[in-house]
C-alpha cells in the first residue's frame, strides 16, 4: 500500500487509491492530536470529522463547489486538504490559521461563521444565487446536531422546498448512540435508498400499484410506506418540509460516504443525509470527556493532560456563588444555552438541578424564557458568552426591558476572547446594552467584586442588570464569605490626584493602576477611579474629577464606538465641561486573533503604550490649564 504522505489539495487527494484513504484518516488524526497539543484549539469536533471531510473532497470539487461548515470550528481537516496543512501548527496564533473558516484566509472557504445555525440559510442564499445564474455547483452544507437546536436552522429548513431543487445537507450526529440493531437497519436502508436504481424502481412500482387498484390504491401504498419509515428512521420532519431523507449511515466509513455523496449528486431535490459519528474518535481522553475536548488550550498528547488553573476562572466563581446564593433563595434559577460548562453553571446544576435550564444553542428562547419566568417571581440568571448574547438583542429590548421584568445577564468572555478571534471577542455589549432604556450595567475590577455584584443582582426587584466579565482569572483576589450589597451607580475611588484622573473599568482598572505608577515617575499625580457601573454612570464622581483634573482618560476592553468613554465624553459635553478627554479601548473594526499580549501591545493597550499616550497629550495642554509643568 502507498503511503498517504504529505495530502494537502485535492488533485493529492484524488490520486490517492480509495484504499489507502483510511490510512491518511489516521494519519490526519494524530497529525490534529500532536498539533493541537501545542496550540489548543477544537480538538474533539475536529476528530469526528476526519473521514466526512476526506469524502466530501474527494466527491465535490471546492471552491467550485460551495462547502460550508456550520460554525466551522470542525473545519480543521477541510483547511489542511485545502492547501494549509505545513500551517496546521498555526491555528489560533497571530498571524496563523484562523480556528474557524475565514473567507479572506483561502478561496475554500466560501463562508466562515462562528456562530451555530448560520450554514443553513447561507448554504440556501447560496444554490439560489446559483439557481438564478443558471450554474451547475453543489451547495453542501455541514450541520451538527447541535445546530438543529437553533430557530435560525427550522427557518431556512422551512424555505428549502419554495428556493431550490438542489440543495445536500449534512447531519452530522455525535451524540446519537449507535446500538448494533440500529446500525445494521441503516446500513439495510442505505443500501437501498442509494442505489442508482431506487428512484427509478421506487416510481415504477407505485405506477403498477395505481394500475392494479386506481389512485386511491397507490396512495393507501404510499401511506403504508410513510408509517414504515416513520417506525425505522427520523426522517418524517424533514420529508414534510421538503428535504429527501437518508440514512442514518456510518460517518466513519469513507467507501460509504463516497458512494453516497457520488449518489446524492444526482439527485434534483434537497437531500439530507444523517451520519452518526463520534466525537474525539481516534483519542481516547477525547472521547471519556467530550465537553474538556470540544475546545482547550495545550495538553499532554499521550494523555490530554492539562494545567489546572491556580486562580479560579470568572466562569467557576458564577457557578459556585449562584449555587450558594440559590440554598437560601429558592426562587434563582439558572439558565444557559448550551454552555454548561463554558459559563461555570455545571456547579450549578449538580448542587440544584431542578433549577438549572439548559435551552440548548437558542439565545433568543433563552431570553424569551427567562422572562417568563421573571413574571411569575422567579429570578432568573441567564449566563450566555457576551458574542452569543448579541442574538437575543430584540428579546432584550422587546420582552426584558419594555416590560421591566427582572432578568439577570451574566455576559462571560467580554471584551477580547483571544484566540478564538473575531467571531467571539465580546467588544460590542456595552453599546447595544447601554441604549435600553430599563438596564442596569456593571463590570467588576476583580472577583471579589463580582461576587458583590452577583449579590446585588440577586437582591434587586425589577429591571434588566447585566454584569460583564472576562474570559479566565482576573487578580486573584478571594470573594468574602458574606458578599457586600453594592450602591448602584456610585463608583469607587482607589486613588486620588489632581493631574489625570483614570477611569480604569473592570479587568483594565488593574492597567489604570499600573498607569498610573509610570505617570508618577514622570511627576504626574493620577487619581485612579473603578467605575463599576456603565449604566447608571456615576455623574456625580465624575464631575468632580473632572473640574478637580486636567485630563479625563477611560480605559476598558471594549470597542471605543460608543462604549463607556462615549458614555463619558456624552456627560461631559451635556453638562459642558470642558476638561480634555482620552478613550482608551479597541478601535472600530473587527479584532483578529491572537494572544492577548501580542494584541494588546499590537493596538497599543499595554500600560507603558496608554502611557506614552497620555503623556503626549498632558504635554501638549496648554500651561495654563495645567498644574503641573
Amino acid at each position: 500500500m502507498s503511503q498517504p504522505n504529505f495530502i494537502d489539495s485535492r488533485d493529492a487527494l484524488h490520486a490517492l487509491p480509495e484504499a489507502d484513504l483510511p490510512a491518511l484518516a489516521e494519519e490526519i488524526r494524530q497529525e490534529l492530536i500532536t498539533s493541537l497539543s501545542q496550540t489548543g484549539g477544537h480538538l474533539g469536533p475536529n476528530l469526528g470529522v476526519v473521514e466526512l471531510t476526506i469524502a466530501l473532497h474527494r466527491v465535490f470539487n471546492t471552491p467550485d463547489d460551495k462547502l460550508l461548515f456550520d460554525v466551522s470550528h470542525q473545519g480543521y481537516i477541510h483547511k489542511m486538504l485545502t492547501g494549509r496543512r505545513d500551517r496546521l501548527a498555526t491555528i489560533r496564533q497571530h498571524g496563523g490559521l484562523n480556528g474557524f473558516l475565514l473567507r479572506s484566509e483561502s478561496e475554500h472557504d466560501c463562508y466562515g461563521a462562528g456562530h451555530a445555525g448560520t450554514a443553513l440559510s447561507a448554504a440556501l442564499g447560496m444554490a439560489a444565487a446559483r439557481d438564478h445564474y443558471h450554474g451547475k455547483e453543489h451547495v453542501v452544507v455541514v450541520a451538527g446536531d447541535a445546530a438543529f437546536t437553533c430557530g435560525s436552522s427550522y427557518e431556512a429548513l422551512n424555505n428549502v422546498a419554495a428556493t431550490t431543487q438542489r440543495l445536500i445537507v449534512v447531519l452530522n450526529d455525535n451524540k446519537w448512540s449507535i446500538a448494533k440493531n440500529t446500525g445494521a437497519i441503516a446500513q439495510h436502508f442505505n443500501r437501498i435508498t442509494t442505489s442508482p436504481a431506487y428512484a427509478h424502481l421506487h416510481e415504477q412500482a407505485a405506477k403498477f400499484v395505481e394500475w392494479i387498484g386506481g389512485k386511491r390504491a397507490r396512495h393507501l401504498a404510499h401511506k403504508i410506506e410513510t408509517s414504515f419509515k416513520q417506525i425505522l428512521l427520523p426522517s418524517v420532519i424533514f420529508e414534510n418540509l421538503g428535504l429527501r431523507y437518508y440514512g442514518p449511515i456510518d460517518g466513519h466509513n469513507i467507501p460509504l460516504l463516497i458512494r453516497t455523496f457520488e449518489f446524492l449528486k444526482t439527485q434534483q431535490e434537497p437531500v439530507i443525509l444523517h451520519i452518526l459519528t463520534e466525537k474525539g474518535k481516534g483519542y481516547a481522553p477525547a472521547i471519556a470527556k467530550p465537553d474538556k475536548f470540544h475546545g482547550l488550550g495545550k495538553y499532554q498528547p499521550e494523555t490530554g493532560e492539562t494545567d489546572i488553573a491556580a486562580t479560579p476562572t470568572y466562569s467557576e466563581i458564577l457557578g459556585k456563588s449562584l449555587s450558594t446564593f440559590a440554598d437560601q433563595d429558592p426562587s434563582l434559577v439558572a439558565i444557559t444555552a448550551a454552555m454548561p460548562d463554558g459559563t461555570g453553571l455545571i456547579h450549578f446544576s449538580k448542587r440544584h438541578p431542578n433549577r438549572f435550564y439548559d435551552v440548548g444553542i437558542a439565545e433568543g428562547h433563552a431570553a424569551l424564557f427567562a422572562a417568563g419566568m421573571a413574571t411569575q417571581g422567579m429570578k432568573p440568571f441567564l449566563a450566555i458568552y457576551s458574542t452569543f448574547m448579541q442574538r437575543a438583542f430584540d428579546m432584550l429590548v422587546h420582552d426584558i426591558a419594555l416590560q421591566n421584568l427582572h432578568v439577570n445577564l451574566c455576559m462571560d468572555r467580554a471584551g477580547l476572547s483571544g484566540d478564538d478571534g473575531p467571531t467571539h471577542h465580546g467588544l460590542f455589549d456595552i453599546a447595544y446594552l447601554r441604549a435600553i432604556p430599563n438596564v442596569i450595567q456593571m463590570q467588576p475590577k476583580d472577583e471579589e467584586e463580582f461576587v458583590d455584584m452577583l449579590w446585588t443582582m440577586s437582591q434587586a426587584k425589577k429591571g434588566l442588570m447585566a454584569i460583564r466579565y472576562p474570559r479566565g482569572a482576573g487578580t486573584g483576589a478571594i470573594p468574602k464569605k458574606n458578599p457586600q450589597l453594592l450602591s448602584i451607580g456610585h463608583a469607587e475611588v482607589l486613588l486620588e490626584g489632581k493631574d489625570v484622573a483614570l477611569f480604569g473599568l473592570g479587568n483594565f482598572c488593574s492597567i489604570a493602576q499600573e498607569v498610573a505608577l509610570l505617570l508618577a515617575a514622570h511627576g504626574i499625580e493620577a487619581a485612579v477611579i473603578n467605575p463599576r457601573w456603565i449604566k447608571p454612570l456615576d455623574t456625580k464622581t465624575l464631575s468632580l474629577f473632572a473640574k478637580k483634573t486636567n485630563l479625563i482618560v477611560t480605559l476598558e476592553d471594549h470597542a471605543l464606538l460608543n462604549g463607556f468613554g462615549t458614555a463619558v465624553a456624552e456627560h461631559l459635553e451635556d453638562e459642558q465641561i470642558k476638561t480634555p478627554l482620552v478613550r482608551i479601548g479597541w478601535p472600530d473594526q473587527f479584532i483578529e486573533h491572537g494572544s492577548l499580549p501580542i494584541l494588546r501591545k499590537k493596538y497599543g493597550l499595554t500600560p507603558e503604550a496608554i502611557a506614552e499616550k497620555i503623556l503626549s497629550f498632558y504635554n501638549s495642554l496648554p500651561s495654563s490649564s495645567k498644574s503641573l509643568e
